[in-house]
């Protein structure tokens, strides 16, 4: 297992869970698959998983405020499984500190892939290459807006001094906008560089991350263009 990707399962549907454990074992997974919430927590605290997969609906304790207790303890990417779209299962799936979301029923090829997508987003979370090509990193890699201080190779954000505590998503996110300060950013473009979605994927993922970035490092940092997307004021 030590030279797998671990990944927790957390699914109540004896069937689901069982067919979807094999299958990622069958694409080179370690998989720890756990029918309820305080069972997933239990677990997770036991192995420290690379990434969870956690249904919105298990019993015990329920998939959303598993999330925020692992969201608590850790930065590991966290992706959320819902048998309905409805924007309320996404949102606070979201807010409660999901990285990304999959609708059931799920095809385990696409599964596989967005899992992947998440991972290799956490491996290069620093994203610094980016801020590299735009010209936009200071010297030493520190970028500064306002009270606002990014390190770009420490990947460190200070906000009046005080450090601000961001998981790699939303370190991405802000490493986007710190590359371009002033340029608006569409949710689609955000949504291929950030999420790594070669293909239009669901903005309210990237609505959700922009208020809770917002949220600590000041709301009227990132100013909203309606009908485009989002800008870092310079």
């Amino acid at each position: 297992m030590a030279d797998q990707t671990h990944v927790l399962f957390v699914e109540d549907d004896d069937v689901i869970r069982e067919a979807t454990q094999l299958a990622l074992e069958r694409d080179g997974f370690a998989v720890t698959a756990m029918p309820d919430g305080l069972s997933g927590l239990e677990a997770f605290r036991a192995n420290r998983p690379d990434i969870a997969l956690l249904d919105v609906m298990v019993p015990g304790l329920d998939g959303v405020s598993l999330c925020r207790r692992i969201r608590d303890e850790s930065t590991v990417p966290v992706i959320m499984l819902s048998a309905r779209a409805d924007a309320i299962d996404v949102v606070l799936g979201l807010e409660a500190g999901a990285d990304d979301y999959v609708t059931k029923p799920f095809d385990g090829a696409v599964l596989v892939a967005r899992i992947r997508a998440v991972l290799r987003r956490f491996g290069h979370a620093g994203g610094g290459d980016r801020a590299d090509e735009s010209g936009a990193a200071a010297s030493g890699g520190m970028l500064t807006f306002g009270d606002l201080e990014i390190d770009t190779e420490g990947m460190e954000v200070r906000r009046a001094g005080q450090p601000v505590a961001l998981t790699p998503t939303e370190m991405r996110l802000l490493l986007e906008f710190s590359a371009a300060p002033g340029t608006v950013l569409s949710r689609d473009k955000l949504l291929e560089r950030v999420w790594d979605y070669g293909w239009g994927g669901d903005t309210r993922v990237v609505d959700v991350h922009v208020q809770r970035l917002r949220q600590k490092i000041g709301q009227d940092r990132i100013e909203t263009v309606r009908g485009f997307g989002y800008k870092l004021k310079a």
